[in-house]
């Protein structure tokens, strides 16, 4: 007798204002960035002009822009297949199992470093990502609606086990805004995992470096203020992949559904907003002093310094409570079986990590002066960002571990700046 497949059961809960707001986010996300290149790349740089700028439909596209897209997309694919690194497994699913990860992010970071090296040693005009800023990022714009579109169909030949908890509503709008699929795979080929790490990371730092170059074929030298902002954003990137597998455990990986969100995330807002303070120096040049300088050094690496140490805490505890660098720390029971560390790092705020990058996202902008706020856009963003990311993990943690969570709270009471918030 044949056995009907049981229908998965709708997710209730929805953020970002419901379909309303994924529709919104839907159309005014790639708006938003096409204003900001458009802006970042003009004289003026007024963010609040209206009307604003936007690109004329003559620099929308260029016919090189949609090869180098292909070319780069298909180099870390590759990247990614190469048995290079070690092969972790991630957090336990719904269903028992345990999937398999390649760790070798930083070897795709090394190797694509080599790769450009080579290249501009033979004549390679690295420069002109910089002009082909806007094309480029219409050309992933369209990648990451694609993508989406084949995720979302394909989400529902999928056994209900497969589909996140908060992307599986029944309003395809809003379903196909979060991402129904869990872990999307071709094989053994995970696209969420794939795209969290490599072509927008990666191509993050590839377009600051073309900046550098733009600047150094405009004034024959790059500005300090421009070093700065390419090392401060390389040490974040580098330091993301050779810690590659934290992500595993994040929130992307282990609740959110692959869809438009992360989609356009990853390969559109990263790559093309991320790195708008060196885009901005190549027009609006920035003259810094030895002081201003060395404060602005400091200030990152103090951030980096609570980013990477609260991380490194946080994991080690997790992979082995009993590590003779956690082994002391105080802790407190959860129904779950698991615990919650309440000193340390964790018990100084409930985010620290959250204090680092903020730090850090500071350190970025502050190099390129204060006569424009569009440097300090991601500063601002990252800010609503991460508060409402912190919003979201407060809720799961609440639902997960109830009053122990509660007890956490009340010995820890700021979330992410002490004694402010």
């Amino acid at each position: 007798m044949k056995q009907n497949k049981s229908k998965p059961s709708h997710s209730t809960e929805r953020e970002f204002g419901g379909a309303a707001g994924a529709a919104c986010i839907l159309v005014f996300l790639p708006l938003t960035v096409l204003v900001l290149l458009s802006v970042c790349l003009s004289e003026d740089a007024a963010v609040l002009r209206w009307p604003p700028h936007l690109p004329s439909t003559s620099h929308l596209s260029d016919p090189r822009a949609p090869p180098i897209i292909v070319l780069w997309i298909i180099t870390h694919v590759l990247l990614y297949l190469l048995p290079l690194g070690k092969v972790s497994q991630g957090l336990v699913l719904r269903d028992g199992s345990r999937l398999k990860y390649p760790i070798n992010g930083f070897h795709a970071l090394c190797v694509t470093a080599v790769l450009l090296a080579v290249g501009l040693c033979v004549g390679l005009n690295l420069a002109l990502l910089y002009e082909l800023m806007v094309p480029l990022a219409v050309c992933a714009i369209v990648l990451a609606y694609l993508l989406s579109f084949y995720l979302y169909v394909r989400s529902f030949s999928v056994p209900a086990h497969a589909l996140a908890p908060g992307g599986n509503t029944g309003n395809p709008v809003y379903d196909f805004f979060m991402g129904r699929e869990l872990n999307p795979r071709i094989g053994s080929f995970d696209l969420k995992y794939f795209c969290e790490l490599r072509p927008g990371l990666i191509g993050w730092v590839v377009l600051n470096a073309s900046m550098l170059m733009k600047e150094v074929e405009l004034r024959g030298a790059p500005s300090l203020s421009m070093l700065l902002v390419n090392c401060f954003q390389l040490l974040y990137v580098t330091d993301a992949l050779w810690n590659e597998e934290a992500v595993l455990s994040t929130m992307d990986i282990v609740h959110d559904g692959f869809g438009f969100m992360l989609a356009f995330g990853d390969l559109v807002w990263v790559p093309f907003t991320y790195g708008l303070q060196a885009a901005f120096l190549v027009s609006h040049p920035h003259s810094l002093s030895p002081v201003g300088a060395l404060g602005i050094v400091l200030l990152n690496g103090t951030g980096y310094y609570i980013f990477r140490q609260s991380n490194s805490q946080k994991n080690t505890f997790r992979r082995d409570p009993t590590h003779h660098s956690v082994a002391h720390l105080e802790t407190i029971p959860t129904a779950t079986g698991k615990k919650l560390l309440v000193s340390g790092w964790w018990g100084f705020v409930r985010h620290p990590n959250y204090l680092g990058d903020l730090l850090m996202a500071l350190a970025w902008s502050l190099p390129c002066g204060f006569s424009h706020i569009l440097p300090y856009f991601y500063v601002l963003y990252f800010g609503v960002l991460l508060v409402h990311r912190e919003a979201r993990d407060e809720h799961q943690c609440r639902m997960k571990y109830g009053a122990a969570w509660q007890k956490y709270c009340s010995r820890v009471p700021y979330r992410i700046v002490p004694y402010v918030y």
